[in-house]
């Protein structure tokens, strides 16, 4: 278990290295190696108790279906401006990267209670995925958290097998990483203050 390769990782260090990563090696992760990342969800913080995560990682013929959705978005986006091969060129640029995703893990949260309680089930859930993206880095493995138009579309439930009950907070982007992009944060003291 050595965070990306060599030497084993403290957390603080795995916090601070971990990147959004866009662009994934062919090679994907074993089915075993990313249950047990996400098994680390259920370990968030979580009021009440009412685990409310949900996981689903997508086979590849749904995989597919979803590219072909994702290429139609892309086309949508310039079909005012673009001419015909234009949109065809775009399209499948946005079908190649969908598909360029070795493994794609939607993560969702049950939907009960009231406003304020759906609010923190919500909140429960994004801890589980930072536990999830931690947990994969200190393994070698990269992700990239989308929220895309894609993700809260009513077929995307329904081709998932997603309960309506069920809001999906996004898609989880799963592989080693090609490449990692460098650190860009504001300084922690532009970001700090104390009250009296």
């Amino acid at each position: 278990m050595g965070g990306l390769g060599e030497k084993t990782l403290s957390v603080a260090d795995v916090i601070q290295s971990r990147r959004t990563i866009f662009n994934f090696k062919l090679e994907k992760p074993e089915r075993e190696e990313i249950e047990e990342v996400l098994a680390f969800g259920i370990w968030a913080p979580n009021h009440r108790l009412t685990e409310p995560w949900r996981f689903t990682i997508i086979g590849e013929g749904k995989k597919r279906v979803l590219a072909e959705r994702y290429r139609e978005i892309q086309v949508e986006k310039v079909v005012e401006y673009a001419d015909e091969q234009q949109q065809i060129n775009v399209g499948q640029k946005g079908y190649d990267k969908f598909m360029s995703k070795p493994v794609i893990v939607a993560v969702s949260y049950v939907k009960s209670g009231n406003d304020f309680e759906q609010r923190e089930d919500y909140a429960a859930t994004c801890c589980a995925i930072q536990n999830i993206q931690l947990v994969a880095w200190s393994r070698g493995i990269g992700m990239q958290w989308s929220t895309g138009p894609i993700t809260r579309e009513v077929e995307t439930n329904t081709l998932l097998g997603i309960s309506h009950e069920e809001e999906i907070i996004g898609f989880l982007y799963t592989g080693y990483p090609a490449e990692i992009p460098k650190a860009r944060r504001k300084l922690f003291s532009e970001l700090f203050r104390v009250t009296d």
